[in-house]
């Protein structure tokens, strides 16, 4: 299959599970909302649906902007305190609705949300489905002045840790994508990660994973 078939199957896949993922916003709520090209989808087909919200809180100053464009009013968590749905994307996702997440440099706020919200739904194209994590590259969020403290903890553990050069998080931190992994404990792994000094939060939403997949592709949505 050529690129723009993989590309456009993919792209009509996130746009299905994007407009599945409206099935579960409930008027006069608050809800989370995630960061990436399908929580982008997400946004837009929430605001041509008519379905009046509280009001939003955004994982990232991106996912702000576009909520704000769209009329939908952006809220502190601090302000909101436990959230009824969290709506988000995934790089990667296992059967077990276990998650690496933080291609789009937000893995901190979206951990944060996630925690604080009551039901975590993950929205994504069926191609994010794999038996084991691990093909997509691990972001783990630093501290600056640890980047290569973390890098040679995370070699340890036998992975390759790329500096996502140029790339500064909402946090005012750097980003490591760690390769070469095949994560068979992802609690385990999550846990490890993030008791590394110097280390502010890892990708994998596994000790607290969504509580529903949505994949789309050529067939409809997938529910997991």
């Amino acid at each position: 299959m050529s690129g723009a078939l993989v590309n456009t199957s993919q792209n009509t896949g996130k746009q299905a599970a994007a407009r599945a993922a409206l099935e579960f916003v409930e008027a006069g709520k608050v809800l989370g909302v995630g960061t990436g090209s399908t929580v982008n989808l997400f946004i837009d087909a929430l605001a041509a649906s008519g379905i009046s919200i509280t009001g939003a809180v955004s994982s990232s100053n991106e996912s702000t902007q576009r909520l704000e464009a769209a009329g939908i009013a952006v809220l502190d968590l601090n302000d909101v305190g436990t959230i009824d749905t969290y709506i988000d994307g995934a790089d990667e996702t296992n059967h077990r609705r276990q998650l690496i997440k933080g291609g789009g440099a937000a893995l901190t706020r979206e951990k944060i949300i996630a925690a604080a919200s009551r039901r975590f739904i993950c929205i994504a194209d069926d191609a994010k489905l794999v038996d084991t994590l691990g093909a997509f590259p691990l972001p783990v969020e630093v501290i600056p002045m640890a980047r290569a403290l973390v890098s040679r903890a995370l070699t340890a553990l036998g992975g390759r840790p790329v500096w996502r050069d140029k790339v500064i998080t909402d946090n005012g931190n750097l980003l490591l994508d760690v390769h070469g992994l095949r994560i068979g404990d992802p609690v385990g792994l999550e846990s490890t990660i993030n008791q590394i000094t110097g280390v502010v939060t890892v990708g994998l939403f596994a000790a607290r994973p969504a509580d529903l997949v949505l994949l789309g592709g050529p067939n409809g949505v997938r529910r997991i």
